[in-house]
């Protein structure tokens, strides 16, 4: 390459997203675990629980040996779904345990708050629980059909690394 020319330049996505899952399959990941590991740090990154997703995709990843890397890229990248996603699981849990609707209304919220606070932190626990039950039933159901997905995907890649189509540096 001579110097007049300009190296490629990547987008955002390719540089925080396809060069670490390209790196990890360089250093000899598998690309099944590598497929379970996106896929669990996908749907635990989505959990209703705001604030748990690290230490979950971290316990999950070391009791199950994924790849700790690839779960925490995926468990990071889902955080603004987490946020959009919270109030339909904790309005679903409503429907299907029975239990009264949530107020989204911050007036009533702040009214439930100093009239009954235990009752509300109480209802607000049971919604949460709700919410998670919820999400635990969808990622038992979705993390092995994404795995199943991107198997045959990270296997396509590894094939393509090992003949050196993707270089993780562009050379100098």
């Amino acid at each position: 390459m001579t110097r007049t020319q300009t190296l490629p330049q990547h987008g955002w996505a390719y540089r925080r997203i396809a060069l670490p899952v390209l790196a990890l399959l360089r250093r000899g990941a598998s690309p099944q675990k590598l497929a379970w590991s996106l896929a669990a740090g996908i749907l635990i990154g989505i959990n209703p629980l705001i604030g748990s997703t690290t230490i979950l995709c971290l316990a999950l990843a070391f009791v199950f040996r994924l790849n700790i890397v690839a779960s925490q890229i995926t468990n990071h990248l889902a955080y603004p779904l987490q946020i959009i996603l919270v109030i339909p699981f904790i309005r679903l849990g409503s429907r299907v345990f029975h239990t009264p609707p949530m107020p989204l209304s911050p007036h009533e919220l702040f009214h439930a708050a100093r009239s009954t606070p235990f009752a509300l932190a109480h209802q607000l626990w049971l919604w949460e629980s709700h919410a998670l039950i919820l999400w635990a039933i969808l990622a038992v159901v979705l993390i092995p059909i994404i795995a199943l997905m991107l198997t045959p995907l990270l296997a396509r890649l590894l094939s393509r690394v090992q003949h050196h189509q993707y270089p993780l540096i562009p050379e100098a």
